[in-house]
């Protein structure tokens, strides 16, 4: 799984509980194995094993949401379909 700084994920309401009831949480740092984050609406900040991070991708408790690029990308990709 590559990971990217700045990337931001949605957290699934099933494990809010474990992230100070943030709505998301971006990548702010990577170093070997270990992944550091921030949460929303100043909620606090944490790291956990990337290992941890695919794990919650693939049950979907974290889902990758899009930066503003992407967005507008997909959004242009989608009116030329049209």
């Amino acid at each position: 799984m590559e990971v990217k700084i700045g990337t931001k994920y949605q957290i699934s309401e099933n494990i809010k509980g474990n992230f100070n009831s943030a709505t998301s949480l971006t990548i702010i740092s990577e170093t070997n194995n270990t992944i550091q984050f921030t949460l929303n609406d100043q909620k606090g900040h944490g790291a956990m094993p990337i290992q941890h991070l695919q794990y919650l991708s693939k049950k979907n408790y974290l889902t990758k949401g899009m930066n503003k690029r992407q967005f507008l990308m997909k959004e242009d990709n989608e009116e030329e379909i049209v």
